[in-house]
Order: C-alpha cells, then sequence, then structure tokens
C-alpha cells in the first residue's frame, strides 16, 4: 500500500563564480527559484521526487529552466538515483546531505558537541576523497520549526573536466564547507548552505592557466506545515555527493 506525504516547498538560491587566467576575468551566473518535494511511501521504500522551476542569469542573458530528481530510498537504507535532470544541482536531493535521516542518526546529530573526522565522495565524480569534520551547529527554528544544525568542511585533490567544457581538464584541490538544518520533529532537511571552492590549473591543448571557481547553494523550507512522514531508516551522514561528473554545489556558513 502507498502512503502519500505532504509536499514541501523550498526557495534556492545560488551562485557561481569563475575566476580563469591571470587577468582577473570573472564570470558570474546566479540562480533564483523555489522547488516543491513530494515523498511517496511504500512499506520500508520511500521516493522522493524534488521538481524546481528558476531563473538563470549569466553573461549571455537570462533563462527560465526546469529541473527534476528523484531518488528512492531503500529497504537497506541506501539511495538510488532514479532521474537526475538537475544539472545545476539546485534541488533538495542534489546536496551533500541526505534529505531525511533516521532515529539513530538524529541521536548521534543532538550527541555532537565536538568535531568529528568524516569522508565524502568528490562531487566531481572520480575516486577523489574529500576529508573533514563535522561539528555542531547553532541550533534554531527554519520556517516556524525547530531545527538541529550540523557544520561540515571537507578538502582534497581533484581531477575533472571544466563544466560544459569537457575537453578541458583542472587539475588541483577542492573544498566544500557549509551548514544542514534538519527538523527535530520529522528528521528531514529543512535548510543547507553549502559552497565548493575549487583552485586548480585549467589545461586546455597545450595551454595551462590558473583557475578559481565558487559555487553556493542555500535551499530553505518556505512553508510552515511539516511533512508529517516518519523518519527512514538507516541514513549514513552525511549521505555521499552525487556522482556522475559535473558540479555539486555548495553554501557559506
Amino acid at each position: 500500500m502507498r502512503a502519500a506525504g505532504a509536499d514541501q516547498q523550498y526557495d534556492v538560491n545560488g551562485q557561481d563564480v569563475y575566476s580563469i587566467g591571470s587577468s582577473g576575468a570573472i564570470s558570474r551566473v546566479v540562480y533564483a527559484g523555489t522547488q516543491r518535494l513530494t515523498i511517496e511511501r511504500q512499506g520500508k521504500r520511500a521516493r522522493f521526487d524534488a521538481q524546481v522551476r528558476y531563473q538563470r542569469a549569466a553573461d549571455d542573458g537570462k533563462s527560465s529552466v526546469d529541473a527534476r530528481f528523484v531518488q528512492e530510498l531503500l529497504p537497506n537504507g541506501s539511495f538510488q538515483d532514479l532521474i537526475d535532470d538537475d544539472p545545476d544541482f539546485l534541488t533538495i536531493l542534489n546536496q551533500p546531505f541526505a534529505v531525511q535521516l533516521d532515529g539513530s542518526t538524529m541521536r548521534d546529530l543532538r550527541a555532537l558537541h565536538k568535531a568529528v573526522p568524516f569522508d565524502a565522495t568528490s562531487p566531481l565524480g572520480g575516486e577523489a576523497v574529500l576529508r573533514g569534520f563535522l561539528r555542531p551547529g547553532l541550533a534554531g527554528e527554519v520556517g516556524g520549526r525547530p531545527v538541529i544544525a550540523v557544520r561540515f568542511e571537507a578538502e582534497g585533490p581533484m581531477t575533472g573536466p571544466v563544466p560544459q567544457r569537457s575537453q578541458a581538464t583542472m587539475t588541483g584541490r577542492m573544498r566544500m564547507d557549509g551548514t544542514a538544518y534538519y527538523s527535530t520533529q520529522t528528521s528531514m532537511l529543512l535548510a543547507l548552505d553549502a559552497t565548493l571552492t575549487i583552485v586548480a590549473s585549467l589545461r586546455d591543448a597545450d595551454r595551462s592557466v590558473p583557475v578559481k571557481i565558487v559555487y553556493r547553494r542555500s535551499i530553505r523550507a518556505s512553508q510552515s506545515a511539516a511533512t508529517a512522514v516518519a523518519a527512514p531508516v538507516k541514513t549514513p551522514l552525511p549521505a555521499p555527493l552525487a556522482s556522475g561528473g559535473g558540479t555539486a554545489p555548495p553554501g557559506s556558513r
């Protein structure tokens, strides 16, 4: 038997800043929009469907974009991506942290009082691993609902293509940091600020130039009605970053 949970609305904002070469030339892409997360449960399985509509403003003009990410929570506690049509990493499902935590992980989060080491897979894909720490954040409210906050930071080496320029390769280091906010009532991810910073060398044909790219994302629940669903089974904290290349977002503490 299937059971549908209440939809959750989120406001989404983001910015990508590219600085390539020694001239200091900067290009920028800005995002702003809203999204709806729908949850459907069947026994120990849960299907999360996030659809976002946003404005994308870049140097070459503005455009309206629709994106979607569908993910299923399996009985063993792992997530499986079913649809990944979110090239700008703006859906709540395509982020460094799981959209909902199990009861055991929430208890661990409540008991987090000092820095704890953790590893995360590179948001650019491949086998690179980012290593860093989880720290307790400032508890508070999001949309009138009490939340627990966890700060995260990790860094490591990276090698990968430049988004939308598959012929160019970057080699350097990346750093990911931000804060995730989980509802104390439903264990849902209600807000996330994340930043991904890349400092590298860009090799294109026979040239090599310095590059710095900063991706920022901010996602906030925008309605007061909580999603009244039970927390799922075992979910790692944090969940692995999305795979499949491209950039992963990002946010600031």
